[in-house]
């Protein structure tokens, strides 16, 4: 904002700021009216607010981007998590029988689930390099959207990397802690 003298500048409209100390900023409203009524009876009074509220309308769409921001990038996460969960139930379902083998021959079900998670995880890792790689080059784009980092802040990758990584990880280890409660020998006779 720019506040420049009203003699200086003509202008229709102008704005007059009050500052109320402890009162409430609505309680006053009427008698800043009837002040400014008192000096020029012709003066239009129109849009009495609170500072706060002024604020709350000057921000609204800003914070109706953010919150859709929010609610798109959680709508990805799930995606992403629903993703990986898909194609690792998917991937243990299609090992059954050898996991029936391992669990037959006595790998326990810690050394499955290591085996699985492991298997999922470095997949997540290689997804989680090459999109931190894509998002540091294209980054240059969106620096001038950012407000208070840079367009290369490591906070905020690491802080990303590892909620992807948790979500994946969660994603990873219910499938495969459903591999390690296969019967081996239902496994073995269903081959």
């Amino acid at each position: 904002e720019l506040y420049l003298s009203y003699r200086a500048v003509s202008s229709q409209e102008m704005s007059l700021v009050v500052r109320t100390g402890e009162a409430e900023p609505e309680r006053l409203g009427a008698a800043v009216t009837a002040a400014i009524q008192g000096v020029d009876p012709e003066q239009p009074v129109f849009g009495v607010m609170s500072m706060e509220r002024v604020i709350a309308l000057v921000s609204a769409e800003r914070r109706v981007s953010l919150v859709l921001l929010l609610v798109f990038a959680a709508m990805a996460l799930l995606l992403s998590a629903l993703g990986i969960y898909g194609v690792m139930a998917y991937t243990t379902t299609q090992r059954r029988h050898e996991i029936g083998i391992r669990l037959a021959l006595g790998a326990g079900s810690p050394d499955v689930l290591r085996l699985v998670v492991g298997q999922g995880m470095r997949l997540v890792v290689l997804g989680l390099a090459a999109g931190l790689l894509g998002a540091w080059l294209l980054s240059r784009a969106l620096a001038s959207q950012l407000y208070g980092i840079t367009a290369q802040d490591p906070l905020t990758y690491a802080t990303v990397a590892a909620l992807l990584g948790a979500v994946a990880l969660v994603a990873t280890w219910v499938p495969a802690r459903r591999a390690t409660r296969v019967d081996p020998m239902l496994s073995l006779r269903s081959e």
